[in-house]
């Protein structure tokens, strides 16, 4: 699963920097599959979408900060355990029961985020 941030977020940004996928972005603040990434050009995700890796994403959200789903690996092949959360004075980094991956899925998604050239 994916890690999404509520409502009860306080925008301090204590998670931002922890994110190694750069998943993570400030509230209002468009995003790229390319920022943090080695994602370049199209990139296609398997299922019949695409996505111009350079091009910026609309804001999930406007109030808080938050978390693109796409891009979370909950620090999966990084770390023990997900760095926004264990940074967050709020536990307002939990999990999204609507994004279910399971650990081989995860790492073979930042494998996909972070391709050797």
């Amino acid at each position: 699963m994916a890690i999404k941030i509520t409502d009860e977020c306080i925008n301090c940004g204590a998670c931002e920097p922890e994110c190694p996928n750069n998943a993570i972005y400030d509230a209002g603040q468009a995003w790229k599959f390319s920022e943090g990434t080695d994602l370049k050009g199209i990139i296609n995700f398997g299922n019949g979408k695409t996505a111009d890796a350079g091009e910026a994403q609309s804001a999930i959200s406007d109030e808080v900060y938050y978390i693109v789903s796409d891009k979370c690996t909950e620090c999966v092949g990084f770390h023990d355990e997900p760095q926004c959360a264990a940074v967050c004075p709020v536990d307002c980094c939990v999990d999204d029961e609507d994004i279910r991956e399971t650990e081989q899925e995860l790492l073979a998604k930042k494998e996909w985020l972070h391709q050797e050239s």
